[in-house]
């Protein structure tokens, strides 16, 4: 039985060294390839922690955390993803910015994942935003590392009633499983709720 609720502030710290441990597994993964470390993940995870308004839903199974989901508001996230924003003239302040899920692979198409974004948008509009984003790594369809019969994520993002946003992207390097240092290209995805008042 998988439990699945959101944290926020000091509840936060506590699951951050079995976050940082699950993100290391699960980004090895087709698409993202991600080579972490522990160091690298502290760094990150304690600048997500320190964000003002941020969530962290976790899914856990006897006790130990399975999955988790990050969500923070844009402005607070790292330069790299406010960048794009701007640059198309939409205001960071705007926007909450769902950062990754990652889920052991043997719970996954469970609905898991649907309830990791639910909480999260719940999170978002508690907090009086209506407009939301998260990005994508964007690979080749001969990638030579793609996993034979590896299908992407778009169906179920648009099932949650995201958009694709081509002209939207982001670019991060990090060092992959095969050892290089790559600069690689995220695709956003948007959805902006309904006006209430209308």
């Amino acid at each position: 039985m998988v439990e699945v609720r959101t944290l926020v502030g000091a509840e936060i710290e506590p699951a951050l060294p079995e976050l940082a441990a699950l993100r290391i597994e699960v980004f090895r993964e087709f698409p993202y390839l991600y080579e972490g470390s522990v160091e690298s993940e502290q760094e990150y995870l304690a600048e997500f922690a320190s964000a003002d308004r941020a969530a962290l839903v976790i899914a856990t199974m006897e006790g130990a955390i399975v999955g988790a989901s990050t969500a923070l508001p844009l402005a607070a996230a790292n330069d790299s993803f406010i960048e794009p924003f701007r640059n198309a003239g939409k205001d960071p302040a705007d926007w909450f910015y769902f950062g990754e899920s990652v889920l052991r692979i043997t719970l996954r198409g469970q609905g898991v994942g649907a309830r990791f974004f639910e909480q999260r948008e719940r999170h978002a509009a508690d907090l009086g935003f209506r407009k939301m984003a998260f990005c994508a790594v964007d690979r080749e369809p001969e990638h030579p590392l793609r996993p034979s019969g590896y299908r992407p994520l778009d169906g179920f993002w648009g099932r949650r009633g995201f958009e694709k946003q081509p002209g939207l992207v982001a670019r991060l390097a990090w060092r992959q499983v095969d050892g290089l240092e790559v600069a690689n290209r995220l695709v956003f995805w948007t959805k902006e709720l309904a006006d209430p008042q209308m």
